[in-house]
């Protein structure tokens, strides 16, 4: 597909004043080998860039295979190292949207991220692969969530909707069931309705329940092509589940996620944290701020846990925040907003 042609360089631009002190500023070139791939990291309509100019405060032009970049010295060594993660991305065959482009913006400022994304460190770059896509961090805190994954037997995934607690942990547990790491994925969560009273469902079990389920569904059908999903979920090796169905089992050779977890009693909590089993891991994932318990009883069986489990040996805690949101930038704001923190 032709690409539109690169903007003029002669563009005017006027960076933000600074009120406080004067900003010292750069100009840059950023040149790429491969001229293939340059259409898709300028994006349609160069849209891909004006996100970088937009995010970072600085002026992009393209001249050739170079990318001139121009604005605050600071600002424009974090555009540097964007376009070419976003380069390098491009040339191992990984997608390039505007989430993950906004996820390195965010990464940008974290001078200890410097090489964990692109591997060009000695350290290897973190990632998960599964048969439909490759994931990698889109958060600083993403990054110590998959070092958890591979390192901690039960791990409490903490924070705001969108910070992908529960994406990540599935396609973690799918990239061990294709490994052969364990034999079975098990998904689960509590059917408690978020505040609203859905009254009778019709159909059988698996029908009454599935529209509380319908999150984890949505990972496994991102992380595995569907044939899959229905064989290995008519075979057993996929199970999905309430936690109600968990009593009286012991999960062994497995790798268990509870989502919504802050919706679970202290005595559903602790029947499920007791159902672990050999060569098992244990994901418990919740936003402790949207509880939805029924009843008088609103102690949070997830915060009950956490209160007491934190710094146990084996365990793991993450604790996300509304700076950890990899959704659209607005899902970030509207959770700062709703627990009233400055933006």
């Amino acid at each position: 597909m032709a690409r539109k042609p690169a903007r003029s360089a002669d563009r005017p631009f006027s960076p933000p004043p600074s009120p406080q002190r004067e900003v010292r500023r750069a100009q840059i070139d950023v040149s790429f080998d491969n001229q293939s791939l340059l259409g898709a990291l300028f994006g349609q309509f160069d849209a891909n860039l004006v996100q970088v100019e937009n995010r970072l405060g600085v002026f992009i032009s393209a001249r050739g295979d170079q990318l001139h970049l121009e604005g605050p010295e600071d600002a424009v060594a974090r555009a540097r190292d964007v376009l070419t993660t976003m380069y390098d991305r491009l040339a191992q065959g990984q997608d390039l949207d505007a989430g993950a482009i906004e996820a390195l913006i965010a990464m940008s400022n974290e001078p200890t991220l410097e090489g964990i994304i692109s591997g060009k460190v000695d350290a290897p770059p973190i990632m998960i692969r599964t048969r439909r896509k490759t994931i990698v961090p889109r958060s600083a805190m993403q990054v110590d969530y998959m070092r958890s994954l591979v390192r901690d037997d039960i791990i409490f995934a903490l924070g705001p909707a969108g910070t992908g607690k529960t994406y990540v942990a599935v396609a973690q547990a799918v990239a061990q069931l294709i490994t052969g790491s364990v034999q079975r994925l098990i998904l689960s969560r509590p059917a408690v309705e978020a505040g609203e009273k859905l009254g009778f469902l019709p159909g059988d079990m698996k029908e009454k329940v599935d529209p509380y389920l319908r999150p984890l569904y949505d990972a496994l059908y991102d992380c595995m092509p569907p044939e899959q999903v229905e064989r290995r979920l008519a075979s057993g090796e996929i199970e999905i589940a309430p936690i109600a169905f968990m009593r009286g089992r012991t999960l062994a050779d497995a790798f268990v996620i509870l989502d919504e977890a802050q919706n679970t009693t202290r005595e559903q909590m602790k029947m499920f944290l007791t159902r672990f089993g050999q060569n098992s891991r244990m994901v418990v994932c919740g936003d402790p701020r949207q509880v939805d318990i029924p009843g008088g009883d609103r102690m949070s069986g997830l915060a009950d846990a956490v209160d007491k489990l934190e710094g146990v040996d084996g365990f793991g805690t993450i604790r996300f925040t509304a700076a950890d949101v990899v959704r659209h930038p607005i899902v970030g704001r509207i959770v700062e907003a709703y627990e009233g923190v400055d933006p």
